[in-house]
């Protein structure tokens, strides 16, 4: 089984969600690399990049490693969702998660993403999570 392009889910990605901020760098089966671009809506007060900033890259990169494994499902969706905050991001760098499925089976994909500031090697967010797959026709 060979997973889908990069540039196909962005061009889906950018399509089905307006104001899309993620670039997807690299797919594999279960695994994907994302960049996620970082501005002043992504900061809170403290210059460091938000929480939710941080979960909707996790989320996005799950969903990006899902569909890259098991082909253009849109209606596969986020079951559960756990994120440890490590350290405070940099405001001023983009975002990059990394994320591993660690099983995918025929109803659910549970996997981790690892969140970084770009430039720098230590992890700012660890985050788990599941998504359950809608059965195909």
């Amino acid at each position: 089984m060979k997973p889908l392009p990069a540039s196909e889910l962005q061009r889906f990605l950018n399509s089905e969600f307006p104001g899309f901020k993620s670039r997807i760098v690299h797919t594999a089966l279960n695994h994907c690399e994302l960049i996620r671009l970082v501005d002043h809506s992504d900061l809170r007060p403290g210059g460091t990049v938000s929480g939710p900033t941080m979960m909707e890259l996790a989320d996005t990169a799950l969903y990006v490693a899902v569909l890259a494994t098991i082909g253009l499902v849109p209606l596969a969706v986020t079951t559960n969702l756990t994120i440890n905050f490590l350290r405070k991001p940099a405001a001023n760098r983009d975002l990059r998660a990394v994320c591993e499925l660690h099983k995918v089976g025929k109803t659910q994909a549970t996997g981790s993403v690892s969140i970084y500031s770009q430039g720098d090697d230590r992890m700012v967010a660890h985050v788990v999570g599941t998504y359950a797959i809608p059965p195909r026709q």
